[in-house]
């Protein structure tokens, strides 16, 4: 054990594969007590058993570290009140709370039903608040405080076939944004992590971009869990392979005011063309690019057959 986190008490949601797992072995390895929270369910979230939070909190064990398992639905109030207690009540804190767990119900907008919307905002944007809810309550009396470490995605941004997802990472977004500023004066940092690594949520993702491993990640989020960390919150970082960058914070960037009481539509079409404009969106940017591409390149296969 390294020590980077010794004497830290850690809970880490998603935590039986992938990412989570990465970060879960990490922070053990580094000298934190850690909570293994993972529901255990298969990818269209049937089948749950705790055996794989299980496995890891063997293995965590076999290597010296300490560690429990708490198997639940994480969009549950109960659940995330257990993954917090499971640590209190063992080792009478909680210093870091790592929220992964998540799940993905792919589908075209005008295609996705209620339930498969109703799943992934319920699993990634509920579970987050659960486990935040939970723990703040307990960070917030304690002298030491404590951190919070949320996971979205670039997608949160939009994305083709994934609304759901996207609403979801955008909302944990805010959430860890208003922890961040209501926290930090009982000495509470919260900080957003955008990963981009191959895990089995990602299997079926067919990534035109850099890419990582779940590895990669771990060591940002055990540095926003130390107490050299604690001085950063509200932040978005991605992460990938060896990267790591800064999100820039959202912020008003041009204005035009109207020579009347208010504007009109007329007015508008004349001149924000002229002055204010629009921002590209770069996804949607990449987009158009990828789809030409292959136009052309289809264009050219037909044209040659």
């Amino acid at each position: 054990m390294a020590g980077f986190l010794e004497g830290k008490n850690v809970a880490v949601t998603g935590a039986g594969s992938g990412i989570g797992k990465a970060v879960a072995l990490a922070c053990a390895e580094e000298g934190a007590r850690v909570v293994v929270a993972d529901y255990g369910v298969s990818m269209d979230g049937s089948d749950p058993t705790s055996e794989v939070a299980d496995a890891v909190v063997a293995e965590i064990t076999a290597a010296g570290g300490t560690a429990v398992a708490v198997a639940g639905d994480v969009s549950e109030m109960a659940t995330g009140q257990a993954i917090v207690d499971a640590a209190v009540g063992n080792w009478g804190s909680i210093d870091g709370v790592v929220c992964v767990a998540g799940i993905l119900r792919e589908r075209m907008l005008f295609n996705m039903s209620e339930a498969e919307w109703d799943d992934v905002v319920r699993v990634h944007l509920k579970g987050t608040f659960t486990v935040f809810r939970a723990a703040t309550a307990v960070m917030r009396k304690q002298d030491t405080g404590g951190s919070l470490v949320a996971f979205t995605s670039g997608a949160f941004l939009g994305s083709t076939a994934q609304a759901n997802y996207s609403a979801a990472k955008g909302g944990i977004v805010s959430l860890a944004k208003s922890a961040a500023m209501a926290m930090k004066r009982f000495n509470v940092n919260a900080n957003i992590i955008a990963p981009v690594a191959r895990t089995r949520m990602s299997d079926n993702v067919p990534f035109g971009f850099e890419t990582g491993e779940p590895g990669d990640i771990a060591p940002m989020v055990m540095y926003l869990l130390s107490d050299p960390g604690r001085q950063v919150t509200g932040q978005i970082y991605t992460c990938v392979g060896r990267r790591v960058s800064l999100w820039n914070q959202p912020a008003e960037i041009r204005s035009i005011w109207a020579p009347g009481d208010r504007w009109t539509p007329e007015e508008l079409a004349d001149v924000v063309p002229r002055t204010i404009k629009w921002e590209e969106h770069p996804f949607i940017a990449d987009m158009d690019r990828r789809m030409k591409e292959m136009a052309d390149k289809k264009a050219a296969e037909d044209a040659a057959s």
